[in-house]
């Protein structure tokens, strides 16, 4: 009798589970806006891939050595810009910002209207050495061939520069003038941290008591064929990014020759300590920006994957145990450990006094700086160790709202201009200039209207790097609609 009371409770159990499931699966609806027609914009895709090409051409390298900074060529680029754009140079004010970043402010007729700030930056990444060869086209011939523009800064980011020039360059030729304030705010040394630019122009800002309706810069892109289970292309709209911070674990202790070793050497201390941290991960985490990506990209996948991502509470485990297997996803769920550096002897027999491993960590939003040393310390357990912040630290940035104006603003533009794209929030994994805007701004959203395919990730700081000269037609297009949306 009692084991037929148990069999009809679980059963009823059972179907309770059941239509919880179903409902809440019946539920996960669509959170994709329905595809409004754009007003015309007719581009001259040709000249604006010929200016883009023309900006490419500058070789303006970032370099953590300051000695190795080429100043020349930044200015070389102001003035090519000057002269390509001369409706935009002659409208808007033009600031130069500690010496090679750019402001400009196109003023608009309502100062109750709060302005808005498009972002990119003028700096590029070096090409490794040795790897000259292998691109198709030289990495800053900026050619137009095969239906591509090529170089440095066709995807990271000088086509943002260009693009959004582009874009008010032509809404000027229409004799458009907005409504609201909108700047555009390009640094010079965004690839090196962006202490010199972003900072100062946002600075700056801050001393004349601006604040923004929004800031968009660079993050996400629409990718196709990356994300797992969705067969359309997906436009990732960062809305938070992690923090930043590199710690110095260090040993210090008996030196000498190597063939009379202590028990545990300054190298072997480091090593074990590097161990010990990688053998204690952080704790994945669901909730936040990871639960809002998955409300957005779960309702187009398939009913199996609807059923797993609306029903998380029953689910989860499961979830989690699959995302892990994938380090990009693995990433978007709990603060990274990544040990880049390791110093000790400056020969194979003798044993250095000092050694030392420095580790990246970037950071989970939610968790921050002092909680992740914490962690370190714990984990690695051993009073020998010194352990340093090395360098800059940056904290996790906050987590822009998806219910605001700015971003349904942002989703309403992408889907008029790319009618099958998925919108979704995301969390950048790296960090952009426009963590130095987040006291003038609530809303600070990272998104580059750029269509990459698996294979396209790689050429980002790669070789090959490229934009289809459709693809930034598309661009200039992006920036010249989301502007006159947001003076609507």
């Amino acid at each position: 009798m009692m084991k037929k009371k148990i069999g009809v409770a679980v059963a009823l159990l059972a179907a309770v589970v059941a239509v919880v499931v179903l409902v809440r699966t019946a539920l996960f609806t669509s959170m994709q806006m329905k595809a409004q027609t754009p007003p015309e914009i007719l581009i001259d895709a040709e000249k604006a891939a010929s200016r883009l090409a023309g900006a490419i051409r500058f070789k303006t390298i970032s370099q953590q050595d300051p000695a190795k900074f080429d100043g020349k060529e930044f200015l070389a680029l102001h003035t090519y810009l000057e002269t390509s754009f001369p409706k935009l140079h002659a409208a808007l004010k033009k600031e130069t910002v500690n010496g090679y970043s750019l402001l400009y402010t196109w003023k608009g007729s309502d100062p109750g209207a709060t302005p808005v700030l498009l972002m990119g930056h003028l700096d590029v990444v070096l090409v490794e050495p040795g790897t000259e060869n292998a691109w198709n086209y030289g990495p800053f011939s900026g050619d137009i061939a095969e239906g591509f523009i090529w170089g440095r800064g066709s995807l990271d980011i000088k086509v943002v520069v260009t693009g959004a020039m582009e874009a008010v360059e032509y809404l000027l030729g229409k004799g458009f003038a907005p409504r609201r304030t909108i700047y555009l705010a390009f640094g010079h040394d965004e690839e090196i941290g962006g202490r010199g630019g972003a900072m100062k122009i946002a600075a700056l800002l801050t001393s004349r008591g601006v604040q923004l309706e929004y800031v968009l810069d660079e993050g996400g892109s629409i990718t196709d064929g990356v994300i797992a289970g969705v067969s359309a292309p997906v436009a990732l709209v960062g809305i938070a990014e992690k923090g930043y911070l590199s710690l110095d674990l260090s040993a210090t202790g008996e030196g000498g020759h190597s063939s009379m070793p202590p028990r545990e050497t300054t190298a072997g201390i480091v090593c074990t300590a590097v161990s010990r941290l990688q053998d204690t991960p952080f704790s994945s985490k669901f909730g936040g920006v990871v639960t809002q990506m998955f409300r957005y990209i779960g309702p187009e996948m398939s009913c199996g994957n609807r059923i797993v991502l609306s029903n998380m509470w029953l689910f989860g485990g499961i979830l989690k145990s699959q995302l892990a297997k994938s380090s990009a996803m693995a990433a978007v769920m709990h603060t990274t450990i990544a040990p880049t550096m390791l110093d000790g002897s400056v020969k194979d027999n003798i044993l250095p006094e000092k050694a030392t491993a420095v580790v990246n960590f970037r950071i989970l939003p939610g968790e921050n700086s002092t909680s992740v040393i914490e962690h370190v310390k714990k984990a690695i357990d051993d009073p020998r160790v010194s352990i340093q912040p090395l360098g800059y630290v940056d904290e996790p940035s906050s987590v822009s709202d998806i219910d605001s104006w700015a971003f349904n603003s942002l989703q309403t533009v992408i889907s008029q201009l790319f009618p099958r794209v998925v919108v979704s929030p995301y969390l950048v994994l790296g960090i952009t200039d426009s963590r130095n805007y987040a006291s003038i701004s609530r809303q600070v959203l990272r998104f580059t209207p750029t269509l990459l395919k698996a294979d396209d990730l790689a050429r980002i700081h790669g070789t090959n790097e490229r934009i289809s000269v459709l693809n930034y037609e598309q661009c200039v297009k992006f920036f010249a609609q989301l502007i006159m949306s947001s003076n609507g």
